[in-house]
């Protein structure tokens, strides 16, 4: 799948999964193929990733027809531009607050390579010419996602996602239940409440919406019972530690002399 499909299905309200991948071994693409997979999501928030390394990943994962959206580390739109030219397929921005913040990471993300002034105007209103409004226009297919992960951003929503150019929101649950004052308290009404509202009103702008989440597919569904349609289930850094959790200990429960040849 392309970007340009998946960004069609995003807002569209197509079911799309992906998963998290921290690991740049070389080896994970290959594991990951034929999975069913639609997207992967890199991080370089909280994962230490340098941009050479990242550009492979992408460019690897674009190959495989898996769009690789990359979260970066702030909502900045020179990091925006940074991943998109190592080969993003997409941008993740972390903890966007306020409809002036988007503005700006739209004009990053679906005018490339405009800046400065003229982006500005755009930005405000004004066109461009008409040869450049369409070149503008197909050149850039990338999809803008924002995490929603916090009340002032829960009070700004119905302005954030009114902004052109935001294809998909995703719920933050450890920063916004902070934000609610009940923190990892994945159950808690409130939480709930806002996550409803948010998956709610986004599918209703016509944007896709989803949650950040590592839980079970039980937990999942309920968020799709609200709307999402964007699932960025588990990663492999959890993974891996939650099987051998379950393996370690019967493995240690093995003697030698409970073991046959």
């Amino acid at each position: 799948m392309n970007i340009a499909h998946f960004t069609e299905q995003l807002r569209a309200g197509r079911l799309l999964v992906g998963t998290q991948v921290a690991s740049p071994s070389p080896l994970w693409p290959s594991a990951l193929d034929g999975i069913g997979l639609d997207f992967v999501f890199l991080d370089t928030e909280h994962i230490p990733v340098d941009r050479m390394t990242l550009s492979w990943m992408c460019q690897t994962f674009s190959y495989m027809g898996l769009p690789p959206l990359v979260r970066i580390p702030s909502p900045d739109t020179v990091e925006a531009t940074k991943v998109l030219d190592g080969g993003a397929a997409g941008v993740i921005v972390p903890y966007v607050e306020t409809a002036d913040q988007v503005r700006a990471l739209a004009g990053a993300v679906k005018f490339r390579p405009i800046k400065g002034q003229r982006l500005a105007d755009r930005l405000r209103g004004v066109s461009f010419e008409p040869r450049l409004e369409d070149y503008v226009r197909r050149r850039n297919s990338s999809a803008l996602i924002l995490f929603i992960e916090s009340v002032p951003a829960l009070r700004a929503l119905d302005e954030i996602l009114a902004v052109p150019g935001v294809d998909g929101v995703l719920i933050g649950p450890h920063d916004l239940t902070c934000s609610l004052g009940v923190p990892e308290e994945y159950d808690h009404p409130e939480y709930l409440a806002a996550c409803k509202t948010i998956l709610t009103k986004a599918r209703a702008a016509g944007v896709g919406a989803g949650v950040h989440w590592w839980g079970s597919v039980e937990e999942h569904a309920r968020f799709v019972s609200f709307g999402a349609n964007l699932i960025s289930y588990n990663c492999d850094l959890t993974v891996f530690p939650q099987y051998l959790r379950q393996e370690v200990p019967a493995l240690k429960k093995l003697t030698s002399a409970g073991v046959r040849n």
